[in-house]
């Protein structure tokens, strides 16, 4: 384990994200934060195959998540030969699937409004889901992200939004551990260290599972 601000930990486990979540029982005092893979990281997967897996992967996420926690998914579209793939859809038929409820719902702007995109938009998806938890009105926090941040991947996410979901974990629940099961660069949990969560990352590739253990944010 690698001590960080706050005397917070943070570990990182060099596997699949499905072997080992499969092999975990609900994370007790952990709450989950995540982006999952796109169809761009499975070459060898027709849409639907991927669309299968996604959300057979995301209700298996959800179940790993105990009732005092959080499941929230930073997620963006795709558009695959005209047509949208709204992935926020797919997670909520995986919450459907295994009894939790959409709780919050915020938008990430990627780009400025009023700006034309192509072939991604110009927003990402964070949602929320709880079989239990029902946020108290007064402690609600942004809907609308204007920035998401800075990425130190293309397929990271920002900062600020790293920092947003956290808040909603540090405001609506008793968690104090963040697990990221897809964490990449590990910026979801640089970011809960520095507001004194303890964080788990799951990464398969190597490389990327020691950037997850040493990178630290301003």
């Amino acid at each position: 384990m690698l001590d960080v601000h706050q005397g917070a930990k943070r570990t990182i486990h060099h596997a699949d994200a499905l072997v080992w979540l499969a092999g975990q029982p609900p994370l007790s005092g952990c709450s989950i934060i995540t982006s999952m893979p796109d169809i761009s990281e499975f070459p060898k997967f027709t849409l639907p195959e991927w669309k299968t897996w996604f959300t057979d992967t995301a209700a298996l996420v959800l179940t790993r998540c105990p009732d005092e926690g959080l499941t929230l998914f930073f997620q963006t579209d795709i558009k695959r030969d005209g047509v949208w793939v709204d992935k926020g859809y797919l997670c909520q038929k995986a919450a459907e699937r295994t009894g939790h409820e959409l709780v919050a719902h915020k938008i990430i702007c990627r780009a400025p409004a009023g700006i034309t995109t192509f072939g991604r938009p110009a927003y990402s998806h964070l949602l929320c889901f709880s079989k239990s938890i029902r946020p108290e009105i007064a402690k609600s926090l942004t809907d609308v992200l204007p920035d998401a941040g800075e990425t130190t991947w293309t397929r990271g996410m920002g900062t600020k939004a790293c920092e947003l979901a956290c808040r909603m974990v540090m405001n609506y629940t008793d968690t104090h551990t963040i697990v990221d099961p897809f964490c990449g660069h590990g910026s979801v949990l640089a970011v809960a260290n520095s507001l004194g969560l303890n964080a788990i990352g799951v990464e398969l590739s190597l490389k990327r599972a020691k950037k997850a253990m040493s990178l630290k944010l301003a």
